[in-house]
């Protein structure tokens, strides 16, 4: 019988070539390197091959780890600064610290195909090497603070709400408002994300050069867009600055900024790298919001307006602007009506007790008469005004007042008509230049007969009367065109722009 050849063992499962090269020369390593870093504590192993020398040198294949690791481009990982980042976040943390707990909660993911830095909807970080290069490290520190702000605002679902509203109001396109068009997507997402740059940039490093020392506090990088770059007026929300872009600056823009579906919500190529990242869902983002709120209201460092007015607003249950503007009006019409009037159009049911020999009037109740004061300057959108008119017109309706008993003063810096109407169609608004309702309530109260109930519409940005005016005064504030209670005129004297106590003040949110 001739030799029997032994069968060859088979190869074992999870070993390549290159790692069983190795076990033959008597050395095998597994050495876990980051290449998607959600901190120190974080760390998502991937395969690299490299030499060693020495004894028993060879290729060695660092194995993978057993969960899945995230999709990444292998130059990136490797070109990745990862202490330079690293170092950049905690200068914005230590900066401010209220905004710690949200950035060390996002997932860095290195990649080539971004052009700088962006997030998405699941709180990961998309870096590319190059540009972290490319910037100091306190402009690198401004960035960190710049993309966790899209996620802790909820950038991505108010554009999803945006467009939604847009597309069933029929507003879609509308020059001057901030309605989206659903027919040119690419264009609107840069238009998004021009306008949530600077809510964001506009007061992103406000205070923060205080006790700090200015040369390594983080700083925006050169480019960084600011409504002082575009000569825009800062305003609050990105919903408002998307009224102030004209076609000219999103086209500038277009192919230069992208934050990410994370901020516009529109998709992009490298959400793909990060699909073996960590991801957040919507309850650990909500509990992460919760808690940036409670350090800013704690006064945990020195936290910006723009900080200081979405903590509080966030987590408040919002009141429904329209019942509240109806109950006040209906409460105002019920001290101005009553039944404090005589008619002998009906009789009174008394003088049947008098034997039907002598007639007695009867009360009844006067229907009042109400004046609708409209901020017509040019700071207030069409679409706030459309919404609160709307609104208006069907109170009045359902209280019984309209026609003779309505009238309609459009007013900016001065007022320009005043007119009777039933509906809300037919109100013509005339304006568009400074503010100054005085001339408008002024005008309303010298009419005859007196209005008893004065409703005036306004973002705010107005002079009051100094003294009660003698009717009852509404105050329908759009609260998403506020920005301060208070403004400097231009000698630097503090101008209050709260309404009067007299005044009752709706939020129209």
């Amino acid at each position: 019988m001739g030799r029997v050849k032994a069968p060859e063992s088979a190869p074992e499962k999870g070993r390549t070539a290159e790692s069983r090269t190795s076990a033959q020369q008597g050395r095998t390593l597994r050495i876990p390197t980051p290449a998607v870093l959600a901190g120190p504590s974080r760390l998502t192993a991937r395969p690299l091959t490299f030499p060693l020398t020495g004894a028993g040198a060879g290729p060695v294949r660092i194995a993978a780890p057993i969960h899945r690791p995230a999709v990444v481009r292998e130059p990136a990982a490797t070109a990745l600064d990862t202490a330079k980042l690293l170092a950049a976040r905690r200068l914005a943390v230590t900066t401010c610290p209220y905004l710690a707990v949200a950035l060390h909660a996002l997932t860095i993911v290195p990649t080539y195909t971004v052009r700088t830095m962006a997030v998405d909807a699941f709180w990961r970080c998309y870096v590319n090497p190059e540009f972290v290069d490319s910037l100091l490290l306190r402009e690198l520190a401004a960035i960190w603070l710049h993309e966790v702000s899209h996620l802790i605002r909820d950038h991505h679902s108010r554009a999803d709400k945006l467009r939604e509203d847009s597309v069933r109001h029929g507003a879609a396109g509308r020059p001057g408002t901030a309605a989206l068009d659903p027919e040119q997507p690419a264009r609107e997402k840069v238009r998004l994300n021009i306008a949530m740059d600077l809510e964001i940039n506009d007061d992103l490093l406000q205070g923060l050069v205080g006790d700090s020392d200015p040369e390594t506090c983080p700083r925006l990088p050169a480019g960084a867009l600011t409504p002082q770059s575009l000569r825009l007026v800062e305003r609050d929300l990105f919903e408002e600055y998307l009224r102030d872009l004209t076609p000219s600056i999103v086209s500038r823009f277009e192919h230069l900024i992208d934050c990410g579906s994370g901020a516009h919500s529109g998709r992009v190529p490298w959400d793909a790298d990060g699909e073996g990242a960590h991801p957040l869902g919507r309850r650990e983002a909500e509990a992460i919001r919760i808690s940036v709120r409670d350090a800013v209201n704690a006064g945990r460092g020195t936290a910006p307006e723009g900080w200081q007015r979405w903590a509080e607003r966030y987590g408040k249950a919002p009141q429904d602007w329209r019942q509240l503007l109806g109950a006040a009006f209906r409460t105002s019409l019920g001290v101005a009506g009553g039944a404090g009037d005589y008619t002998y159009r009906r009789p009174s049911r008394r003088s049947q007790s008098l034997g039907g020999g002598l007639v007695l009037p009867s009360l009844r109740r006067p229907l009042p008469h109400v004046a609708v004061v409209i901020d017509t300057s040019g700071s207030v959108s069409d679409v706030d005004l459309g919404s609160a008119l709307t609104e208006l017109a069907a109170i009045t309706r359902a209280t019984g007042v309209s026609g003779d008993h309505v009238s309609v003063y459009s007013c900016d810096a001065a007022v320009h008509t005043a007119q009777q109407v039933c509906w809300a169609e037919d109100i013509a608004l005339v304006g568009g230049g400074g503010t100054d309702l005085r001339q408008g309530i002024r005008r309303a109260v010298a009419r005859a007969p007196r209005p008893d109930v004065v409703v005036v519409l306004t973002d705010g940005f107005t002079p009051w009367p100094e003294a009660e005016i003698g009717c009852r005064v509404i105050a329908g504030i759009f609260e998403s065109a506020r920005r301060r209670d208070y403004t400097y005129d231009g000698h630097g004297n503090l101008i209050d722009l709260r309404p009067p106590g007299w005044v009752e003040t709706v939020r129209l949110e």
